[in-house]
């Protein structure tokens, strides 16, 4: 049972002073009270009075009793000795040593009630429950649990036991509900499970290999990968291990242990002791169905996705080799129609028969008849649909189709009943191309599919035709989640979780006060009214002397029109300074940069096993950081892998890859390098981490990938992924999350915000224009954030307003649209509880954003939504016409983020910046490692910059501050990133020294 959780950094800040306390803490926990002063005032000499009042201070702040005096910042010392009216500080290094010291640290617990820990055994078991409760609930961090222990210890004057004592404490607690875990799960099952659980791990003939096969996810996109993967769903409930959940263990402890049962190697299980093995494997069962369930329909979309794509190619490649008949034939009708709409006064007397054979003298009438049938065969309406084509693909379909149903039970939301009634009715039937389908629900065929899949009297004619029609319809409500897999987990209902009843009454207030806003809906309407009010009348004053600002008349309809932002020449000064900074940062290797980051912040210690132990192995670190470097660069292990040198093996490279590396241990070391880097001064000239930007940069990917999808203007005739990111305006990655194809951004922004886990908060959120709808704006600012999109076109944005007789001058012609007031007010309740269900994590955002932004059929609350995103939308609009600095800061932000992909370039440049990983999982992890090592490269830059600063400045140099805040610490020349890496650090480095600077006269 490992007892040290804290790094050496984080124990020497235990109980001392990390920096200046603020004047807020120094007037909250160092004020002297009338009480305080009587106390003090009986202790003879200004040092007994100064020193009792720090212990007491120090005290009610760090909830310790100090053993020293040396290391209290002056401001604090100042402070109190000032409301002791003492005229000079007198030195307390004799009274740190002396009796009356301890004296009064014994006064100062009678007094004011301080006890330690170990003397009360009431306030030791209320923490330890306190503590267990925690880790029952799934917030079983250690580090967590430290920070959580101390903050309760403060707000009960419990003096800090020793930081060894409070980690064996928190070890034991931990151990403690593990055990449970371990015992409740292993006592829910059956003997008969258990006994199959005992032949799985101990049988032989190959037993651990078949727990390997269960665990499988799809390798290809490939139709034999699908049928293998639903024989996998059969062994998997052929197995019958799925026990019962027991009410009494959370979800989130029993996903943990799965997740780490998926990724354990079977040898390892097998070794474990009881009942944790036990407990492993039931925990993996639990899961395991739903895992299986959600890949079978991720990989199923997938390939129906390349079936519809793979006939709209194949119907054009045919359109395209029939261009010569159809050009043959559209010039036969073109004659017919030149002739039927000439003005011939000598016609006028004939009659119709009279006249159409005089057409047939001049055109042939086989030839028109011939004429028409081939462009009725060869010219297709734009919303017709491929049939031909996908019926050469029917037999994979079918197969396909047919199995999933037979498999796996879908549910649907209101909108999505007709489609859930057609697939059931499949589900129903067999051999679907014979079947009778004249009792076929068909409310979902729409378009051109009426025309291919009915006959006269709206019953199935073509049933090829209506399967292919409920395919398409099945995927696009799967997108939209009106279509959910209630037995899996990423394909599951998005309304799950949602607050209501008890529960969301309960929360109610909680949820009004954090987010700041008013349970009342009229009253927070009348504040929009009055702020959307002012806003117009402040641009309109301003809009004619806007230089930057003007309408236009355009096809009848005013627009309104922005000039774009001139650019800020550099000047001399600042192009110094940067040719400073290009000349004396020192030349690394990325694998230097990378080694001294993880010296210089621990992060190593982030990376823990699956198994949640720390490693215990030789060159962790070195091995590690290779590893990073291997993904990040996308060159694999033969650049870096070196036989003779253990950190650097083959074998101990994939031993790490395969047990350290996950999402969540990235996210935890990236959030380490994101604090580090908030806490260098240079950096505070670039921002203070309250404003983010979000966007997504492509990688193409291999025909076989599953989780990838297709965009022409991306990748062109093939697939990939986008990397969707949230970068501070301190240039450091905040989070990001992997999608197929390019989907729209503005369903993952939320997602990336809520979900991040850094110490910044950004509170303003800029991205491209591209990523924005009117529900964004709207649920934005519910939860309490500013979403501020470049308006790139914003002649096509359109203004709304609440009072619609209200004079906004040279506006009016713009603000033209009414927004509903009274549909926001009636949903005001729903609106509140979504957003309280998102802040406290009971919901998904980025399943939320794909319910909420259906433009068919929308819900009331979806409606309300976009109306109150509608006036914030004009409140962002109004201020970035109106004031050029927020449309500067807009695409400063976005450039920097534009920085932070070129960089993400040349660092994966391997396989061509093509990604490998079939799955999401592994390219989460690949491209966690790539924006893990970005971050790295942005605070190693931003350390010795600083470094840089500092010698300017002794060198007579006046650096102005808005110049260091126009450089950047994604600069790159000087890193190394090709070739083979040493992973060498020098001793001086390794041991926490900063390397010389180049000379920038000498080295260039």
């Amino acid at each position: 049972m490992p007892t040290r959780f804290l790094s050496d950094a984080q124990r020497a800040r235990y109980g001392r002073f990390d920096g200046v306390p603020s004047r807020v803490q120094i007037a909250r926990y160092f004020h002297l009270d009338a009480t305080d002063q009587e106390i003090i005032d009986q202790l003879r000499g200004s040092h007994n009075r100064l020193g009792f009042a720090l212990q007491l201070g120090i005290a009610r702040f760090l909830g310790v009793l100090p053993t020293r005096f040396d290391d209290i910042p002056s401001v604090v010392v100042e402070a109190v000795a000032a409301q002791l009216e003492l005229t000079t500080v007198p030195s307390l290094t004799a009274y740190a040593f002396g009796r009356p010291k301890k004296r009064h640290a014994a006064l100062i617990r009678k007094a004011y009630g301080f006890r330690e820990l170990a003397d009360d055994a009431s306030a030791r078991f209320r923490l330890t429950r306190w503590l267990y409760t925690l880790c029952w609930s799934g917030d079983d961090r250690p580090s967590l649990l430290i920070d959580r222990a101390t903050a309760w210890m403060l707000a009960h004057k419990i003096l800090l036991p020793g930081i060894s004592t409070l980690e064996r404490l928190v070890a034991r607690i931990r151990d403690r509900a593990h055990r449970q875990l371990w015992v409740r799960l292993s006592d829910a099952l059956s003997d008969a499970q258990r006994q199959k659980i005992i032949a799985l791990l101990d049988g032989e003939g190959g037993s651990l290999r078949r727990l390997d096969s269960l665990r499988a996810a799809p390798a290809r996109r490939a139709m034999t990968e699908l049928l293998r993967h639903f024989h996998r769903i059969d062994d998997i409930r052929a197995y019958e291990l799925a026990p019962p959940s027991p009410e009494t263990v959370p979800n989130a402890l029993i996903q943990r242990l799965a997740k780490m049962a998926r990724t354990m190697r079977p040898s390892a299980i097998a070794v474990a002791k009881e009942p944790r093995r036990t407990a492993i494997i039931a925990a993996l069962f639990h899961t395991l169905e739903a895992v299986a369930i959600d890949d079978a329909v991720e990989l199923f979309d997938a390939l129906l996705a390349d079936t519809f794509r793979d006939a709209k190619a194949a119907r054009k490649r045919k359109r395209l080799r029939s261009l010569g008949d159809l050009d043959a034939a559209a010039l036969t009708l073109r004659d017919l129609a030149r002739r039927v709409i000439t003005d011939d006064d000598d016609d006028t007397d004939l009659t119709f028969r009279a006249w159409r054979n005089a057409i047939y003298d001049e055109l042939n009438y086989v030839t028109l008849v011939e004429a028409a049938d081939r462009v009725d065969a060869l010219a297709k309406p734009p919303e017709d649909k491929p049939l031909e084509e996908l019926i050469a693909k029917w037999r994979t379909t079918y197969t396909l189709f047919s199995n999933l149903l037979a498999r796996i039970e879908f549910e649907a939301s209101p909108k999505g009943q007709p489609i859930k009634a057609a697939v059931d009715f499949l589900r129903g039937i067999e051999n679907w191309a014979k079947a009778d389908m004249d009792d076929a629900p068909t409310e979902i065929l729409r378009g051109a599919w009426r025309k291919y899949a009915l006959d006269t009297n709206e019953k199935v004619s073509d049933n090829k035709a209506y399967v292919f029609a409920v395919c398409e319809a099945w995927q696009g409500a799967l997108k939209t989640r009106d279509i959910f897999v209630p037995a899996g987990m990423r394909f599951d209902d998005p309304r799950r979780g949602l607050l209501s009843g008890e529960a969301w009454q309960a929360v109610k207030p909680t949820t009004c006060r954090t987010l700041e806003r008013s349970p009342n809906g009229e009253t927070e309407l009348a504040t929009l009214a009055d702020q959307l009010d002012q806003a117009y009348r402040r641009t309109a004053e301003t809009f004619e002397a806007n230089p930057a600002a003007r309408t236009e008349i355009k096809e009848g309809k005013p627009q309104l029109v922005i000039t774009p932002l001139d650019r800020i020449e550099e000047t001399d000064s600042l192009r110094k300074l940067r040719v400073a900074m290009r000349t004396r940062l020192p030349k690394v290797d990325l694998s230097d940069v990378l080694l001294e980051v993880a010296n210089r912040t621990g992060f190593a210690q982030d990376f823990t096993h699956v198994t949640e132990r720390r490693a215990r192995v030789d060159g962790f670190q070195t091995s590690l950081c290779a590893v990073l470097l291997a993904e990040a660069c996308n060159i694999g292990f033969e650049p870096i892998a070196q036989a003779s040198f253990p950190p650097l093996r083959r074998d101990r490279l994939s031993w790490i890859s395969q047990n350290f590396i996950r999402s969540e241990t990235i996210t935890a070391a990236n959030a380490r390098i994101v604090a580090a880097h908030n806490e260098l001064p240079i950096v505070q000239h670039w921002g203070t981490g309250d404003v983010a930007s979000a966007d997504g940069i492509r990688f193409s990917a291999p025909p076989t990938v599953i989780h990838a999808g297709p965009n022409p203007k991306y990748f062109k005739t093939g697939r990939g992924i986008t990397l969707y990111n949230l970068v501070s305006d301190q240039f450091t990655g905040l989070n990001a999350l992997v999608v197929p194809g390019t989907l729209r951004d503005s369903m993952f922004i939320l997602a990336l915000l809520l979900d991040q886990e850094t110490d910044l908060e950004p509170v303003e959120i800029m991205t491209d224009a591209a990523a924005y709808s009117d529900i964004v704006f709207g649920l934005f600012w519910l939860l309490g954030y500013q979403f501020s999109p470049r308006l790139a076109d914003i002649g096509q944005t359109r203004l709304w307003r609440i009072d619609r007789q209200a004079d906004y001058g040279p506006l009016d012609p713009l603000a033209r649209n009414k927004i509903n007031v009274r549909i926001i007010i009636e949903n005001w309740e729903d609106l509140l509880r979504l957003a309280g269900s998102l802040k406290f994590g009971h919901i998904h955002a980025g399943a939320v954003m794909r319910t909420l932004q259906v433009r068919e059929r929308t819900t009331a609350l979806a409606k309300a939504l976009g109306e109150l995103g509608k006036i914030i939308k004009s409140l962002h609009i109004l201020r970035f016409v109106n004031d050029e600095e927020t449309r500067r800061r807009i695409l400063i932000q976005l450039n920097r983020q534009e920085l932070r992909h070129s960089l993400a370039r040349r660092v994966c440049y391997g396989e061509r910046g093509e990604i490998r990983k079939p799955y999401r999982q592994g390219q989460e992890e690949q491209l966690g490692a790539l924006g893990f090592t970005l971050n790295a490269i942005a605070f190693w830059n931003a350390t010795y910059m600083q470094l840089v600063l500092d010698q300017l400045e002794t060198e007579g140099w006046n650096v102005s501050p808005d110049y260091v805040a126009r450089i950047s610490p994604l600069t790159n020349r000087h890193i190394n990133f090709l070739g083979r890496h040493a992973f060498d650090l020098p001793e001086n480095i390794a041991t926490g020294e900063l390397r010389p600077l180049r000379n920038p006269n000498s080295e260039r």
